[in-house]
């Protein structure tokens, strides 16, 4: 019988938020199973206070890009933690870097097959493969990857009655400050990996002027505090200060409403069962997410091709402002 698994999800945010969810299935099927998780260190955040991870490690393989001799280091941690002696490594990444982490880690190791990943060469690294079409929804392949090789299974509905599977702790008070009681809050998330995943400044000024609610702006980077400091300057939108991932956590748990790209914190309102309307261009909703009756999709009129994006596909301004204000309006008041 499984004591020991180590799941191998380095980043980013929005997809270890969408293998976090398999969490709380694997628990109920093995409540004394130890879970221990090996992320980048910029991305602990989004696992911290879990209470079915049992330890969080903390790599950061980044930093090898910057300085090569960094690789050692990294190596002689994996080997410090190889003496756990885990039953069970289960890479749920799919690249070749995430595949070598997960060789140096245990005997028992289970990933992607060579036709679900993009980094086919990764799947040689591994003694049980799971086949799963790449191209599919990426909550099912995390759910795939994470219970098949743990011999069950996470069905479609599991996933819909999820309880929410983030979790914070001494967040910081100042965001108690900005949530209002007698209008409905809600978080706009101006931000994205690349310019052409991010909806128009002036579209997003439009809609909070156009529902008289208590409109919040979170951002992470100087470049979308300018995006924030427009809408705000544009509209009666406040400028939440910078949060760490704890706070964040916090504040998207607490609104009534998000609204943003596609991107980390955005899915963080399903996967706190938070109402949502997320934005798409270029990237594919249908795989990006899961749609429930409360997290609804906006998607520009653009085919999306998921195994070769397109960086300069800006489709995604193209979306009518109005479209966004009629969900939200639905969401809000219905």
């Amino acid at each position: 019988m499984m004591k020991k698994i180590a799941i191998i999800k380095l980043s980013a945010m929005g997809d270890i938020i969408h293998s976090m969810v398999a969490l709380q299935f694997i628990k109920k099927e093995y409540p004394s199973l130890q879970i221990d998780w090996f992320v980048e260190d910029s991305f602990c955040g989004i696992l911290e206070n879990n209470p079915d991870i049992s330890n969080i490690i903390k790599l950061n393989l980044k930093s090898i890009k910057k300085d090569k001799k960094e690789i050692f280091n990294q190596i002689k941690l994996l080997i410090k933690f190889k003496k756990n002696n885990y039953d069970l490594v289960l890479d749920a990444q799919g690249l070749i870097k995430s595949a070598i982490v997960t060789r140096l880690l245990g005997k028992q190791r289970a990933g992607f097959n060579k036709n679900s990943i993009r980094e086919k060469f990764a799947s040689y690294f591994y003694t049980k493969k799971v086949d799963i079409p790449y191209d599919g929804n990426a909550i099912l392949r995390n759910c795939k990857i994470l219970s098949e090789p743990l011999n069950f299974s996470i069905s479609e509905d599991d996933i819909l009655n999820k309880e929410p599977f983030l979790f914070y702790k001494d967040e910081d008070e100042i965001i108690y400050e900005y949530l209002k009681k007698d209008k409905k809050n809600v978080l706009l998330v101006v931000g994205a990996s690349w310019d052409s995943k991010m909806y128009s400044k002036e579209k997003f000024a439009k809609i909070v002027s156009s529902l008289d609610e208590n409109f919040l702006i979170t951002w992470g980077n100087e470049k979308e505090k300018q995006i924030a400091q427009f809408i705000s300057k544009n509209s009666k939108a406040m400028i939440l200060p910078k949060l760490d991932l704890n706070s964040l956590k916090a504040v998207v748990s607490k609104v009534d409403l998000l609204i943003g790209n596609d991107t980390g914190p955005t899915h963080m309102a399903w996967a706190l069962n938070t109402p949502s309307i997320t934005l798409f261009g270029n990237t594919p909703a249908y795989r990006n997410t899961y749609a429930t009756s409360i997290n609804r999709t906006i998607k520009s009129a653009s085919i999306v091709n998921p195994f070769k994006l397109d960086r300069t596909d800006f489709s995604i301004q193209d979306i009518d402002e109005n479209e966004i204000i009629e969900m939200a309006k639905e969401l809000l008041y219905v």
